[in-house]
């Protein structure tokens, strides 16, 4: 994919798109950033919190700015990349909407099975209101998206909604299933794009109770 398929959705946001932290084999794809900004324009979150950082950290920062308030909050492994997404942010002047937070992954311990994930003692957020999950790598592990909702879900609103890219793949469809099972109540839906994408909507699904 080239840089040139984004051109759309920075016309739509005003922005630079010849300035773009564009990685061929990490970034997001333009049809997942296309739902993830109409749901940020639509709902105005006030927190988003995202596993990864990037083209997503950008657009979303951007978001905030045109809605007038919110504020992101990026959690990254990996230290360059996330002093490369600071400064992006920064040439579109958008800092103040957005933290791009160094998070080295660390062992957690979950149902049993052992995971590599963010440090999450360096995320000081009110409740979550949007969660976009684009990351850690999935080499890293089986499953290793899982962690994001048991060592979250408790910092989520009521009416929280998930994100996740790469859905289409085998680990990720299973580790959804994972997740309804601890969370039977939470709404799923699965987006059948270039990557897959899958939506939770936490409404009522009594997350934080």
């Amino acid at each position: 994919m080239s840089i040139a398929a984004y051109q759309p959705l920075c016309e739509r946001l005003g922005l630079d798109s010849g300035d773009l932290p564009y990685t061929p084999d990490w970034s997001a794809a333009p049809d997942f950033l296309q739902l993830i900004v109409d749901h940020a324009l639509t709902h105005k979150p006030a927190v988003i919190v995202e596993c990864g950082s990037g083209m997503t950290t950008l657009m979303l920062a951007r978001c905030c700015a045109l809605n007038g308030g919110g504020h992101l909050y990026s959690l990254e492994n990996g230290a360059d990349y996330a002093a490369n997404t600071r400064a992006a942010v920064a040439r579109h002047g958008l800092a103040q909407h957005s933290s791009i937070i160094h998070a080295p992954l660390r062992p957690y311990t979950l149902d049993g099975r052992d995971y590599q994930w963010y440090d999450v003692e360096q995320l000081t957020t009110g409740a979550i209101d949007l969660l976009i999950i684009d990351g850690p790598p999935g080499f890293i592990q089986k499953h290793s998206r899982y962690p994001a909702l048991p060592l979250l879900r408790e910092r989520l609103a009521d009416d929280c909604t998930v994100f996740m890219d790469d859905a289409a793949r085998p680990d990720e469809r299973e580790l959804v299933g994972m997740w309804l099972e601890e969370v039977p109540a939470a709404r799923h839906e699965y987006i059948a794009n270039e990557r897959g994408c899958a939506i939770l909507r936490m409404t009522d699904a009594g997350i934080n109770r």
